[in-house]
């Protein structure tokens, strides 16, 4: 995918002004501080590129769902003091993102500044692939960067619509050149071999298709949390009250499947055996019983003894491992130890030299918990971008840079 795709390195800086569409759309807590600041620092390398090219810098972002309404607590004002410490430029911020009075601002920019403009989704236009907001937003540079990987499978005016405005002068960051490199070693089964790939978390529905375009090239296929209970309920197994995803199509989906991969099954591997509750709560009474077998009053919440010793052992194995999605109810303390545990051994294999990539919030948390996210070989900064990109070979975002 990389091939026809221009990068900031095909570019030098030197009296342009770089409008990057950054992913500044980071948790932060009631006080407004960063929990996790991993998507920013993964964008620093493509701003000090262009800084040191002597470039002047734009950088558009959202933040939240502020759904065209200007807010204080969507405001991205906080991040310049942030991007200060961590840049030590002068970040000037300004409370708009179009308009004669941002025109100005950028026209006084001076080499080695950055401008940070104000949340892009306070305006509802830039949710709708807008070509008017785009034409005002493409104004305020010579160069269109898009290193936004967290929301590139989205169509959005900054997405889509807006580099269409700059001819041959636009590309992708240094964040976005890595992202879609280590993504290129899934979608291609390039990896090293054995190649592992885990998908938990609830919904079935968004990642039958991501265990299609896998079953061809994977050594092994593991799923677990709440994707696997539809499965089991095919197969005949009994799950209680185990949540499924109200999809009537599922089943017949899912029919489908088992009729055209009937040769490959082999390599799907369920839990065998779960930790199933009698109530959605972390106090809630527990036992550990076949997964096919759930009596009814009770659900499935985390994989089981012989389920993790399974998983783990296939890990160990594995040369290249993709993860997404939790394999129980992590966030409760006493369903955590399968999601800890496949953290934990991901982390191990890759440390043993075996490549990983790990997307999506609650995969990283839960390795952030375990203190085994440096242990990585690449966090994604885009679960939902990673999975559209693994089920669709490309993505809205990449296509309007290399149309």
């Amino acid at each position: 995918m990389m091939k026809k795709i221009k990068t900031v390195d095909d570019f030098n800086f030197e009296n342009q002004t770089a409008l990057i569409r950054v992913d500044f759309n980071v948790p932060v807590n009631k006080f407004q501080k960063i929990i996790d600041d991993t998507r920013i620092q993964y964008s620093i390398p493509t701003i000090q590129k262009i800084i040191s090219e002597k470039g002047k810098i734009v950088l558009i972002s959202h933040f939240g769902r502020p759904k065209g309404i200007p807010t204080k607590t969507h405001s991205l004002k906080f991040l310049a003091d942030y991007l200060y410490k961590q840049l030590k430029i002068n970040i000037l911020f300004f409370e708009d993102c179009i308009g004669e009075a941002v025109i100005n601002k950028v026209h006084e920019l001076k080499h080695g500044e950055i401008l940070l403009l104000e949340n892009l989704r306070f305006y509802k236009e830039e949710e709708k692939e807008d070509i008017n907001f785009a034409y005002e937003l493409s104004k305020l540079g010579d160069i269109y960067v898009n290193d936004a990987f967290g929301v590139v499978h989205r169509f959005h005016t900054s997405i889509t619509i807006l580099p269409r405005f700059f001819g041959n002068k636009k590309c992708i960051g240094l964040l976005m050149k890595k992202e879609i490199q280590y993504l290129d070693q899934f979608l291609y089964g390039k990896g090293k071999r054995p190649i592992t790939v885990l998908l938990g978390g609830a919904k079935i529905s968004s990642k039958i298709k991501l265990v299609e375009s896998f079953i061809d090239f994977a050594d092994s296929i593991l799923i677990g949390g709440g994707m696997s209970y539809p499965f089991i309920k095919i197969k005949g197994g009994k799950i209680g009250n185990s949540t499924i995803e109200k999809d009537k199509t599922i089943e017949k989906t899912l029919k489908k499947f088992f009729q055209k991969y009937q040769n490959k099954i082999s390599i799907i591997h369920l839990p065998k055996d779960v930790v199933i509750a009698d109530s959605f709560k972390n106090e809630a009474n527990t036992k550990i019983v076949p997964i096919h077998s759930i009596p009814n009053g009770w659900m499935g919440l985390d994989i089981g003894p012989l389920s993790i010793k399974n998983f783990c052992n296939i890990i160990k194995k594995s040369k290249t491992i993709l993860w997404n999605g939790p394999v129980g109810v992590f966030e409760f303390s006493n369903f955590s130890l399968g999601t800890k545990s496949i953290a934990r051994a991901i982390a191990n294999a890759t440390e043993k030299g075996a490549f990983s990539l790990v997307g999506g919030g609650d995969s990283i948390a839960s390795l952030k918990m375990e203190n085994c996210d440096k242990k990585i070989s690449y966090l994604s900064t885009g679960g939902g971008a990673m999975l559209d990109c693994l089920k669709n070979k490309t993505l809205p975002g990449i296509n309007a840079i290399i149309i």
